[in-house]
């Protein structure tokens, strides 16, 4: 999943980025509302994750303006956690309210629970033959055997499992595994489906169609 992080407290900004990609989210990281509409503008992001009080264009014009277009869930950051604060931020089109200070494990839950929103309902336990992920517990398995899998390799399978057999381009899946520092030429996407691969073993699960992209095979590879 896609995650924009804005937030004008660098240090702050860095800790809750880090935490996410160690949980398998793809961040890309502003520190101001003016980058924060044009990054917007351009990439799908799941989810925003917003702080209120920003210099220059204030979050709550980022808010009201992201939840005009509708294409992401907001998160809204402030250091005040009062009542009157939470009801004017969801009345701005926030989908939720966290106050500063927060605990991280509910951030990312939080996180979790609006990426989970912003896709068609699924499953919460993926399957296809024998391999079983679960996204929540960040856990995957094929035949009862752990797969320990790389947050890369764990997005890609969980992306190709979510679809359920759809075709998946690798530009897709640069954009919705990796972040905005991803090189569009790189072969990233191609060595980490090859070694998710190796991973995952015999049979072949994620077939290759030429031209097009990856989709996951529950029997013979393409």
């Amino acid at each position: 999943m896609r995650v924009l992080l804005v937030e004008d407290e660098q240090p702050l900004a860095g800790y809750i980025a880090v935490g996410l990609r160690k949980r398998g989210f793809a961040v890309d990281v502003t520190h101001d509302g003016a980058t924060a509409l044009e990054k917007a503008e351009g990439t799908p992001y799941d989810v925003v994750v917003l702080d209120r009080n920003l210099p220059g264009v204030h979050g709550d014009t980022i808010c009201r303006r992201l939840a005009r277009r509708g294409t992401s869930r907001i998160l809204m950051l402030t250091a005040s956690d009062a009542v009157q604060d939470r009801v004017a931020g969801l009345t701005l089109g926030a989908d939720d309210y966290l106050g500063k200070p927060f605990a991280f494990p509910e951030l990312v839950a939080r996180v979790q629970a609006l990426a989970r929103r912003s896709t068609p309902a699924r499953p919460p336990v993926l399957r296809a033959a024998d391999v079983v992920l679960d996204p929540a517990r960040r856990t995957a398995e094929r035949g009862g055997r752990p797969l320990y899998l790389t947050p890369k390799e764990f997005g890609v399978l969980e992306l190709l499992l979510a679809v359920d057999g759809v075709v998946v381009s690798a530009e897709t899946l640069l954009e919705k595994v990796w972040d905005e520092h991803a090189d569009p030429f790189t072969n990233a996407v191609r060595i980490t489906v090859g070694t998710l691969r190796r991973k995952l073993g015999e049979p072949p699960l994620i077939g290759t169609v030429t031209g097009a992209g990856y989709r996951i095979r529950a029997c013979a590879p393409d």
